[in-house]
């Protein structure tokens, strides 16, 4: 709220008079440098121009060029877009344009710029837009969030937005953090880092969390570059493994559109005949034992609000036409069984949806994760432990073994009184970025990227889950 009441405070109060000798000036964004100019006689009628005069101070923004699209390169990476680079260069938005060279700005903040039609572009061609005020022979108009941009077009903000608190708070880490961190890497290259992520560690900040994954790894895990790894996708806090951060906000663009491909082809094409460029296996110690030892579940998924709102949850749809819904799809097969009435799944969603595996297996196969209090409670009240260890000799373990971050990796296991999520992706195929986007940036022509190769990754079971199999499998 404090951002929002800052945010109207800049854009409705009057801005302070800037000194001639500090006409140019740099906004602190952490991908382009954004000058400022005064610009006022482009936007004002004589009569209004001593007014524009005090208010004519604007934020200059790179100039736009004709670069890889990302949302593109991943349909087609995807093999499903046949567009030629022309049609590229009209799908990119002022809207897109701004946010892609301001990221620090809020989007909310950006759309309502747009909104309150304080948003100028300077372009080649002239507009007969009735919008316009211009004087005679300016090049200078107002836009709107949808029109798209041109090669060479200039996106002018105004100079308020300077004002706002874009600067996020740093999280200072000593040195074992920072080693514990760096320890998560699986793989690095130009384009993505893949980590295996710890249980019990958020990937998103929210309320009450402190430090998040992606916050973290924004300053730690940058290595030489001068941008922030991004979130491709996301897993949550208590389930545990691979994870992938695009290195530039263009190879995270790319990767977000290859999920949501896999998504759309999933849920609309013939699976047996769709060349799976991304795969994901997760590894789940589930309570009793599904009917079929391998299948494919085919399940919609709606979001059902609770307490007042202040919670919610995942559900099966029974009747998408009275509610809300999302079509799901999951593999799954028998990895091992135990007598004790416990057996290990291996799941491959092929959509992404918000706990779908969770849900799939506690509300569909009737055999909820180890751990998951949230869809089996009831199979967990029932349940009955057979296995134990020394409390003593479990309490001495953990002291000798406490993790940065205050993780507690020992406990969680079967023979705990009460498991931790048993939920792991163990392991992911992905297409090569990397190898993509040198392509795309080596000539302006179409690319086939039939032939693209894959790079394939594999996480260890976190101990918990480490622990729990080897009672079970040995």
């Amino acid at each position: 709220m404090a951002v929002f009441s800052h945010l109207r405070r800049a854009l409705l109060g009057s801005p302070a008079i800037i000194p001639a000798s500090r006409r140019f000036r740099t906004v602190a964004a952490p991908y382009h440098a954004v000058q400022t100019k005064n610009y006022s006689t482009a936007f004002t009628k004589p009569e209004d121009q001593k007014t524009e005069n005090r208010k004519g101070k604007w934020l200059t923004l790179p100039p736009f060029n004709i670069t890889v699209n990302g949302a593109s390169l991943g349909k087609d990476i995807a093999g499903r877009r046949q567009l030629t680079s022309e049609e590229d260069a009209s799908t990119t938005t002022a809207l897109k344009w701004v946010t892609r060279c301001c990221p620090q700005l809020p989007r909310s903040l950006v759309q309502k710029l747009f909104r309150l039609r304080q948003v100028r572009r300077e372009t080649s061609e002239d507009s007969n837009s009735d919008q316009d005020v211009q004087t005679p022979g300016s090049r200078i108009k107002r836009v709107s969030a949808k029109d798209s941009m041109k090669p060479g077009d200039t996106i002018y903000l105004p100079i308020t937005v300077q004002s706002l608190p874009t600067e996020k708070p740093e999280y200072h880490c000593n040195e074992e953090e920072i080693k514990f961190l760096h320890d998560l890497e699986l793989y690095k290259d130009s384009a993505i880092i893949v980590i295996n992520k710890p249980p019990g560690m958020p990937v998103q900040g929210g309320i009450g969390i402190k430090r998040s994954l992606d916050e973290l790894a924004g300053t730690y895990l940058r290595h030489d570059f001068s941008e922030p790894p991004r979130l491709v996708h996301r897993l949550d806090r208590d389930s545990s493994g691979i994870l992938v951060l695009g290195r530039t906000q263009l190879s995270a663009t790319v990767l977000h559109s290859v999920f949501r491909e896999k998504t759309f082809v999933a849920s609309n094409m013939d699976l047996k005949s769709e060349k799976r460029i991304l795969q994901r296996k997760y590894w789940a110690l589930v309570l009793g034992t599904p009917r079929r030892p391998q299948g494919l579940i085919t399940v919609p998924l709606g979001k059902v609000v609770m307490d007042d709102g202040r919670s919610e949850r995942i559900t099966v749809v029974e009747n998408v036409t009275t509610m809300q819904s999302q079509h799901a799809i999951t593999e799954y097969r028998v990895l091992e069984s135990s007598t004790h009435g416990l057996t290990w799944l291996e799941l491959s969603p092929l959509t992404g949806r918000k706990h779908q595996l969770r849900v799939h297996c506690a509300e569909v196969l009737g055999t909820p994760i180890v751990g998951d209090y949230k869809y089996g409670w009831q199979a967990h009240k029932k349940w009955k432990q057979v296995f134990s260890c020394n409390h003593e000799e479990k309490i001495k373990v953990c002291n000798k073994n406490l993790l940065p971050f205050g993780l507690d990796l020992e406990n969680g296991s079967i023979s705990d009184k009460q498991p931790n999520l048993h939920l792991h992706c163990k392991k992911m195929v992905l297409p090569d970025v990397s190898s993509a986007l040198k392509r795309a940036h080596g000539s302006c022509s179409d690319h086939d990227f039939g032939d693209i190769k894959s790079l394939k990754f594999g996480a260890p079971l976190p101990p918990h889950m480490q622990t729990s199999w080897d009672i079970l499998c040995k």
